[in-house]
């Protein structure tokens, strides 16, 4: 994937198609964790985090997830971090959908219904990220964190990632947020679903 600039990204050609993707990954993933949400079996880690803190205030799950996206935005300034149009969309479009998400889908206590919306929200969030990361529009906020941290400290991007999330999903489960199988599901299965969909949503950069 590009670590081009912003700029350079959108310099960078195929526009017709990388717009439009990126919007519909970035939809599709807010829709797609709003199916995990309604499913009730367990969300990922950072959106442990999110349920956690939106159960104790006053606003939106939606509102928490950009408020959140920002936040660790911030981070990135120390760390020298470049953030992309998809950087930037990320932390807007993607709380907006999960609350477009929520007010779509209802809330049920049918354990097969609640199966399918586990089975189906982590299957098309795997679509939704191969999706927007391959318009090459930069990163999303959580994972330029990550590969700012492993950079600055030498460590490898494995350990970073899981000291980050294990964090994370500590602190949202002692605030409330819904840790069980679905947040093992979402851990085993995103990684493989996200490079199996690449193959078809990469998309190639001309030349500059």
């Amino acid at each position: 994937m590009t670590t081009l600039g912003p700029f350079q990204q959108l310099r960078a050609g195929r526009l017709g198609r990388r717009l439009p993707q990126l919007s519909a990954g970035l939809v599709l993933y807010g829709l797609s964790l709003a199916m995990l949400i309604r499913g009730d079996l367990g969300l990922p880690p950072w959106d442990v985090l999110a349920q956690g803190l939106h159960r104790r205030l006053p606003v939106s799950f939606g509102t928490i997830t950009i408020v959140v996206g920002a936040l660790v935005l911030l981070l990135w300034i120390p760390l020298r971090q470049r953030p992309g149009l998809g950087t930037l969309a990320n932390v807007l479009v993607v709380g907006l959908a999960i609350d477009l998400g929520l007010w779509l889908i209802p809330e049920t206590v049918d354990l097969p219904t609640r199966i399918a919306l586990l089975v189906a929200g982590v299957v098309l969030n795997g679509v939704a990220g191969a999706t927007y990361i391959g318009s090459q529009f930069g990163p999303g906020p959580r994972d330029g964190l990550m590969t700012g941290l492993a950079a600055r400290s030498g460590r490898s991007l494995r350990l970073i990632r899981t000291g980050i999330e294990l964090v994370v999903l500590i602190i949202g489960f002692l605030l409330g947020g819904t840790v069980g199988i679905g947040t093992v599901a979402y851990a085993l299965a995103i990684g493989p679903l996200v490079q199996f969909f690449l193959r078809w949503t990469a998309v190639r950069l001309e030349p500059s």
